[in-house]
C-alpha cells in the first residue's frame, strides 16, 4: 500500500521535472553557434570597426603607391593685380618710392617623378607668364618656357622613398592579417556571449526543474510526516529547499535576461526576438602539433609583420639621423626660355636656360648635437630589438600553452560529458531512494548540487573548447578542420 502511494506521488514528480516550461507569447528564435558567428561577422559593431581599420590601411597603402608614379600638376595664377609703392635705390645711392601698377598671369604644367633609386625628384615643366604694365608705357609682355628638365637631388640625406618601399608593404600586410585576426576575435566574443546565454538558460532550466522537484518532494514529505515516516527536521529542510529553489530561479531568470540582451545587442538584433541557443552537438576531432601551429602563426599572424615593420622603422630612424649629419643638395635645370611683346614670338626666339646649384650645410661646430641624435637613434633601435626579442619569446610561449590547453580540452570535455550523465542518473536514483526512506535530505541535496554542477561544467568545458579553437585560428589564420589558410578578397572588401 505504501509502495503504491509513493509510486503515485513520484510519477507526476518525474513527469513534471521532465516537462518543458510553458511557452510564452514571445517569438522564440533558435540559434546555433555557427549562425551567431555568421551574424556577428556581418552585423556587429566590432566587425564594422575592423573593416574601417582595414579601409584606412588600404588607402594609406594606395597613397604610398601613388607617390611612386608620375604626378601631373597644373599651377596657375589668374590673375594677379598689383597697384602699390615700393622702395627703389637711385644711382646716387638715395632711396625713393616708385609706383607699380601691373597685372600678371602665369601657368605651369609639370610632370613630376620621384626617383626610387636615389630619392630625388625629376620634373618636366612647361610654363607661360604674361605681364601687362598699366602705367607709363602700356604694353604686354610674354615669357615662355617651352620645355625644362629639373632635378632636385639630396646627396647624402636618407632616401625616404627607398625606406617607404620597404616599410609600407609590410605595414599593409600587417593590416590585412590584423583584419583577419580581428574577424576571428569577433567570433571569440560571439562564443563568449553565446555560451553565457546558453549557461544562463541552462541555469534557468535547472532551477525550474529543481523547484518542481522540491515542491513535489515537499508534498510527499508532508504525507510521510503525517504517517510518522520522517522527522520534523527533514520536513523543514525540504520546505527550505522549496524557498531556496524559488530564490535561485528568480535570480537565474534575471541573469538570463541580461545575457539575452548582451547577445542581441552584439549581433544587432531586435528586442522582439528571444534567442534560444542550441547546444553544439559535436566538436571537431583535431589534435594539434606545437611546431606546426607556431610555424603557421609566424607566417600568417600580424605579429610577424609587426615585428618586421618595427625593426625597419628603427633602422630608418638611424639612417635618417646619420643623413642629417650633413646636408648637400643638387639642383639642376636645363631647358629653353623666350620673351617678347607678342605671344607667338615668345615661343620662337628661344634662348638656353640652364641652372646648376649645389648647396650644402655641414656643421663645423654643433657641440655633438647631430652625433648625439645618431646615438639616440641607435640606442632606441637596441631597445626596440630587445623588446622584439621578448615579445617573440612571449608569443611562442603563449602559442605553446594554448596548444596544450586545446589538446587537453577534448579529454576534459569527454570527462565533463560523462560526469554530467552519471550525476543526473545518480540524482534520479537518490530521489527514488529518498521516497522509500533509505537516505536523508542531506544526501539528496548533495546529489542535486553535484548534478547541477556537472551540467554547468559540461557547458563550461564546451565553451573553452570552442574558445581555444578560434583563438588558435585567430593567431595562425589557419582553418585546422579544412586544412586551409584563412584568406579574403581584400580589394572587394574595402570597396563595400
Amino acid at each position: 500500500m505504501k509502495f503504491c502511494f509513493l509510486l503515485m506521488t513520484w510519477v507526476p514528480l518525474a513527469s513534471f521535472a521532465a516537462a518543458p516550461a510553458a511557452a510564452d507569447s514571445v517569438h522564440h528564435r533558435p540559434i546555433t553557434l555557427d549562425e551567431a558567428i555568421l551574424l556577428a561577422r556581418v552585423q556587429s559593431v566590432d566587425a564594422a570597426v575592423a573593416l574601417n581599420e582595414l579601409k584606412t590601411a588600404y588607402w594609406e597603402y594606395r597613397t604610398f603607391r601613388a607617390d611612386l608614379l608620375p604626378e601631373v600638376n597644373l599651377t596657375a595664377t589668374l590673375p594677379s593685380y598689383n597697384k602699390s609703392y615700393n622702395s627703389y635705390q637711385q644711382d646716387d645711392g638715395s632711396y625713393t618710392f616708385v609706383r607699380n601698377n601691373y597685372m600678371q598671369m602665369s601657368g605651369q604644367l609639370s610632370i613630376d617623378q620621384n626617383i626610387w633609386l636615389t630619392g630625388g625628384t625629376l620634373s618636366l615643366n612647361t610654363s607661360l607668364d604674361f605681364l601687362r604694365q598699366m602705367d607709363g608705357t602700356v604694353g604686354n609682355r610674354f615669357m615662355s618656357v617651352p620645355l625644362a628638365l629639373t632635378l632636385n637631388q639630396p646627396i647624402f640625406g636618407v632616401n625616404t622613398i627607398k625606406w617607404d618601399r620597404r616599410i609600407e608593404p609590410v605595414r599593409y600586410a600587417e593590416a590585412k592579417a590584423a583584419f583577419l585576426s580581428a574577424t576571428e576575435e569577433v567570433t571569440m566574443t560571439t562564443i563568449n556571449h553565446f555560451f553565457n546565454l546558453l549557461l544562463a538558460r541552462e541555469n534557468v532550466n535547472i532551477a525550474r526543474q529543481n523547484l518542481a522537484n522540491a515542491e513535489k518532494l515537499h508534498e510527499v514529505a508532508k504525507a510521510k510526516r503525517r504517517m510518522g515516516q520522517i522527522s520534523e527536521n527533514d520536513l523543514l529542510q525540504l520546505e527550505l529547499n522549496v524557498l531556496d529553489a524559488r530564490s535561485t530561479l528568480t535570480s537565474n531568470e534575471s541573469s538570463l535576461k541580461s545575457n539575452m540582451f548582451a547577445l542581441r545587442s552584439f549581433l544587432a538584433l531586435g528586442e522582439d526576438e528571444e534567442l534560444e541557443p542550441v547546444v553544439p552537438d559535436s566538436v571537431p576531432d583535431v589534435l594539434l602539433n606545437y611546431d606546426e601551429v607556431l610555424d603557421k602563426a609566424l607566417k600568417n599572424n600580424s605579429f610577424a609583420h609587426n615585428i618586421r615593420r618595427r625593426q625597419l622603422e628603427a633602422d630608418y630612424e638611424v639612417a635618417k639621423a646619420k643623413g642629417n649629419m650633413r646636408e648637400i643638395t643638387l639642383f639642376a635645370q636645363v631647358g629653353f626660355t623666350g620673351t617678347d611683346n607678342r605671344f607667338d614670338s615668345a615661343y620662337r626666339r628661344l634662348k638656353d636656360n640652364q641652372v646648376v646649384e649645389v648647396g650644402f650645410k655641414i656643421p663645423i661646430l654643433d657641440w655633438g648635437k647631430r652625433r648625439g641624435q645618431v646615438k639616440v637613434a641607435q640606442s632606441n633601435r637596441e631597445v626596440t630589438e630587445s623588446k622584439l626579442r621578448q615579445e617573440s619569446m612571449n608569443f611562442n610561449q603563449n602559442i605553446f600553452i594554448l596548444v596544450e590547453q586545446f589538446n587537453n580540452q577534448q579529454a576534459q570535455l569527454h570527462l565533463a560529458d560523462e560526469a554530467d550523465r552519471i550525476a543526473r542518473k545518480r540524482y534520479h536514483t537518490n530521489v527514488e531512494t529518498f521516497l522509500i526512506g533509505k537516505i536523508s535530505t542531506l544526501d539528496l541535496n548533495d546529489s542535486q548540487t553535484q548534478k547541477d554542477e556537472a551540467r554547468r561544467k559540461h557547458i563550461t568545458e564546451l565553451f573553452y573548447y570552442w574558445y581555444y579553437y578560434y583563438q588558435l585560428r585567430s593567431l595562425t589564420l589557419w582553418d585546422f578542420v579544412a586544412g586551409t589558410g584563412i584568406d579574403a578578397d581584400f580589394d572587394k572588401i574595402v570597396r563595400r
